[in-house]
């Protein structure tokens, strides 16, 4: 199994790359839509996390428990997607979200400034002024996202296994030579890896999701990590009593063999609400 991400540029013709690779490999392709739908799916209302979508939070919406909600389902959302198969994602963060994983593929795609502008005031039948600050806006929104949510620079080419200029390159075109590039790096053994690496990554996103969202154990920062069955905790709570029922919550989750606790009890910790 293999997952390729895309991450672009506004007017850098990332869903014509996407869907033509996605045709060229009879892959799945996962855009903002899909993974909304699989949000609600879980009976959240999509309009809750707009704020968030591609952009970095205000201040006020950074110290509020949508954010953390937030980022949540879409990691949830986006391991559900994959967990179906062979997909190209475009955005949200997936390349991210899948960095130094086996059997993913990360491509950034780029366009120079003059040509961007001249897509943008196309599509949006606007000025060279007005096409400047969407640019603008846009650009800043996805840096910010990136910074705030997964603390990566989202330009840099050290994110990515293959840049390439949609100026010179036609969204078929680049949907060949990413296609070429995963024939030499994917081989069948990372596939292997991939899907196991995966269903680990599902198994730590579903204790935390039993934890915090079904038995509601206050548990500040929770992440989880798994390997064979074994899950480990982290996190902060304000009492041993609830570290203690976050173990035997994550026991209640199959597969899961054993429960190891990293979390750090610190009396009276609270956060905003």
């Amino acid at each position: 199994m293999a997952i390729i991400t895309i991450s672009r540029e506004l007017a850098a013709m990332g869903d014509e790359t996407a869907h033509e690779l996605a045709k060229l490999l009879n892959y799945r392709f996962v855009d903002k839509l899909s993974l909304e739908e699989r949000i609600k799916s879980y009976g959240v209302a999509d309009r809750k996390f707009e704020k968030y979508d591609e952009r970095k939070p205000s201040l006020f919406a950074s110290l509020s428990q949508d954010r953390d909600d937030y980022l949540h389902y879409l990691k949830t959302a986006i391991f559900a997607e994959a967990g179906s198969g062979n997909c190209v994602f475009i955005g949200r963060g997936a390349g991210a979200v899948f960095r130094n994983i086996p059997g993913v593929l990360s491509v950034f795609l780029v366009a120079p400034g003059e040509i961007r502008n001249e897509r943008v005031k196309s599509y949006f039948h606007c000025d060279d002024r007005r096409a400047r600050q969407i640019i603008e806006q846009s650009d800043q929104n996805r840096v910010g996202f990136h910074r705030y949510f997964f603390d990566i620079d989202w330009r840099s080419p050290d994110n990515y296994h293959l840049t390439l200029n949609t100026g010179y390159l036609s969204p078929a075109a680049c949907a060949e030579l990413i296609k070429n590039l995963l024939e030499k790096l994917i081989s069948e053994e990372i596939e292997i890896q991939n899907l196991r690496k995966l269903r680990e990554l599902i198994l730590s996103q579903r204790v935390v999701h039993h934890i915090l969202y079904e038995k509601e154990i206050p548990i500040h920062f929770l992440e989880s990590s798994s390997s064979e069955n074994a899950v480990t905790l982290y996190g902060v709570a304000s009492s041993q009593a609830l570290v203690e029922a976050a173990v035997s919550s994550a026991r209640e989750v199959p597969p899961v063999a054993d429960v190891r606790s990293e979390i750090q009890v610190v009396q009276e910790y609270s956060v905003m609400p």
